[in-house]
């Protein structure tokens, strides 16, 4: 039995305040909920169940006996599980709650590459289908459906997707299902994310969907530049969620906050709020900070602060379409670094495919009370490309305090803009003629 001296980990979502000031209307968004890393009055190993870590050796049934055993034996305070240093090859497995899954320094937890024997599951409601594929998703590599109180965390050890064989087989176009996130918790609810590397996604990296109360702290996420839709963390119709103190390389979006897809997406009507990002840097062939496509749930009240995006498709990409229906509104992003860019503000309303035909082309989302300020960017392309919708033109939209170096070529303009309204402030090169000088340099209030 293991004994080991985490009692005085306390790993605490920050409080902060911030606030959304539109109009006379105050919205306070905070992460005031506090999910402490809590001492465990239960410690085992996985050796314990079997469990070795030569790298050769399967260890589906250790860790699924090991989780069955802390489900079933359940005791006060919870149990943590130590994973030991070495290669834990294995399946995808299932966490339960009140669980601490614990990787030691020099741990790595590596996913099999054998796809006859990845479970499948049933499409999250939200989406109608698969994200990629109609029908059932393979389940994610660890995966938590209707828990509480999970934490994964340790000394940095690793948990390995070995992305390559589905990235190979989506690019041959012989998938039969949409490709398993790394990490995905359903439904569920104070969970910690810590101190851990993952790496080599097959899909996306860590998705917490239908959850609240969700903390992504020290975590580092790596997966080659082509590596197709390793999106780094997805919120997904999700609330009271932190992502902060990170670095992010992958082959698609850092941060994308989503809420659902579509006619499904709207039936569904499970928004993502209270978003906070913080001290998150990284580099992706996509955007850094992706709020969409898919927000037919809605997003409200996001915080992206502290970004530094480095080699980057675009810096900060806000995205939807004709079709989502919902909305974006009541977005901060500040204080934001971006070096070497395609494009270092996007704001567009024809991004993203739909899941059938059964969608209505009239449902169309608002998006309105997004605020850009304090951008730095150099070697970037273009400034910005801000594409409203015709008949839902985005509306309050402010920037304020952005240079950008290294925009233009000969004959290109700095920004495109249209179907769009809003305020700007010290903003270099100057944006479209849509945007009206905003003299007193503030977007707390429109007129």
């Amino acid at each position: 039995m293991l004994l080991l001296g985490i009692s005085s980990l306390t790993l605490t979502l920050l409080c902060f305040s911030s606030w959304f000031l539109w109009g006379e209307a105050q919205v306070l968004a905070t992460c005031s909920n506090t999910v402490p890393l809590k001492h465990r009055t239960d410690n085992i190993s996985i050796t314990e169940f079997g469990g070795v870590g030569d790298g050769r050796t399967l260890n589906t049934k250790a860790f699924r006996e090991a989780v069955y055993r802390i489900q079933h034996l359940a005791k006060e305070g919870g149990t943590l599980l130590y994973v030991p240093p070495g290669v834990y090859l294995t399946e995808p497995f299932n966490l339960t709650s009140h669980i601490t899954l614990y990787l030691a320094s020099g741990a790595v937890i590596k996913a099999t590459q054998d796809s006859s024997n990845w479970p499948l599951i049933a499409p999250l409601p939200s989406y109608g289908r698969g994200r990629e594929l109609p029908g059932g998703r393979y389940m994610s590599f660890i995966h938590g459906d209707g828990v509480q109180d999970v934490v994964i965390t340790g000394e940095n050890g690793t948990i390995d997707g070995q992305g390559d064989a589905w990235w190979n087989m989506w690019r041959q176009r012989t998938l039969q299902f949409t490709r398993p996130n790394l990490v995905e918790f359903v439904n569920s609810r104070d969970i910690i994310i810590s101190n851990v590397t993952f790496k080599n996604s097959p899909f996306w990296n860590i998705h917490p969907v239908y959850c609240s109360n969700v903390v992504v702290r020290f975590v580092t996420i790596l997966a080659p530049r082509d590596s197709p839709n390793t999106d780094g963390v997805d919120p997904d119709s999700s609330s009271d969620v932190c992502i902060e103190d990170s670095y992010i390389s992958t082959g698609d979006d850092l941060v994308a906050v989503k809420s659902g897809w579509d006619e499904y997406g709207i039936a569904y009507g499970h928004p993502s709020s209270n978003v906070t990002i913080r001290r998150v840097s990284g580099s992706s062939p996509f955007a850094g900070i992706a709020i969409g496509s898919e927000t037919s749930g809605g997003v409200e009240n996001v915080v992206a602060e502290h970004i530094n995006l480095y080699n980057m498709g675009i810096g900060i990409h806000i995205k939807t379409n004709n079709g989502r229906g919902g909305y974006i509104k009541n977005i901060i992003m500040s204080y934001v670094y971006v070096e070497e860019a395609r494009t270092g503000i996007k704001i567009s309303g024809d991004d993203g495919d739909h899941p059938d035909d059964k969608f209505d082309p009239n449902a169309l989302p608002i998006v309105k009370g997004v605020t850009v300020k304090n951008v730095w960017g150099v070697k970037v392309l273009q400034a910005g490309l801000i594409k409203g919708l015709k008949n839902s033109p985005f509306t309050e939209i402010c920037l304020s305090d952005i240079n950008f170096h290294g925009v233009t070529e000969p004959r290109t303009p700095s920004w495109k803009c249209s179907d769009v309204f809003g305020f700007a402030h010290q903003v270099s090169p100057w944006p479209c003629s849509e945007f009206i000088s905003h003299q007193q340099g503030s977007c707390a209030s429109y007129s």
